[in-house]
């Protein structure tokens, strides 16, 4: 057993419940709201330009030229699929410049990217990459279940193709290649704080997605 697959099998019931989240049940029928999947990606898209800041920094602390390469080049798809959110999938999904630019970062948003800018800048190089492996790897499995299961005119196949191909996967199984190389030369103690770091970041990930199903943005109260 690799040790990403030992960090799945810790964080197992925490992965279950967000691939059967009310969010991801109803983004799988076709269900979900119009609303809630418009606030989505207006999250969405701020929450991309901040991974993006997040892997350029994890790019700038790497040991090695490759791994610069990488950790570079998955900043560059972050904004690339930030941009495509800009240039189509917010016309087709009816959110207008106006209304995205009125909406600020919901408190998920906000905190999930903080949690990643400040590991990627102070955390050891081996953690700051675990924290950013659950946004791939975590919305991967997501992506392949609702793609298996959903009908052909789904209202969002376009957003769901995003996430089933074989390019998003290819960048994921790098990412995990890395996360395995780095836990090879870890100690026992940084190894227990990638897993650590691992589970809360995936906790991120589930408060998104249910912060978006609720349609919560920031709490003053």
């Amino acid at each position: 057993m690799t040790f990403t697959d030992q960090l799945w099998a810790e964080t197992a019931s925490l992965q279950t419940q967000i691939q059967r989240m009310p969010f991801n049940a109803e983004l799988t029928t076709g269900t979900l709201p119009h609303e809630t999947f418009q606030g989505y990606i207006i999250q969405d898209a701020h929450y991309l330009e901040g991974f993006a800041r997040a892997l350029s920094l994890a790019a700038a602390r790497a040991p090695d030229a490759d791994t610069i390469a990488q950790l570079a080049g998955s900043a560059g798809g972050a904004v690339a699929v930030e941009r495509q959110l800009h240039s189509d999938y917010m016309a087709r999904f009816g959110v207008s410049p106006e209304s995205f630019a009125a909406t600020p970062k919901s408190q998920a948003c906000d905190h999930y990217v903080n949690f990643l800018l400040k590991s990627c800048a102070l955390d050891p190089f081996p953690v700051a990459v675990t924290a950013l492996l659950p946004c791939f790897w975590v919305y991967r499995e997501v992506g392949k279940l609702i793609h298996d299961r959903a009908v052909p005119d789904h209202p969002y196949r376009a957003w769901i193709d995003t996430y089933a191909g074989e390019a998003f996967s290819a960048s994921v199984d790098r990412m995990l290649d890395l996360t395995n190389r780095l836990a090879a030369k870890a100690d026992g103690n940084m190894q227990a704080q990638m897993r650590a770091t691992f589970e809360r970041s995936s906790w991120h990930e589930w408060h998104f997605w249910d912060s978006a199903y609720r349609r919560a943005g920031w709490r003053t109260a």
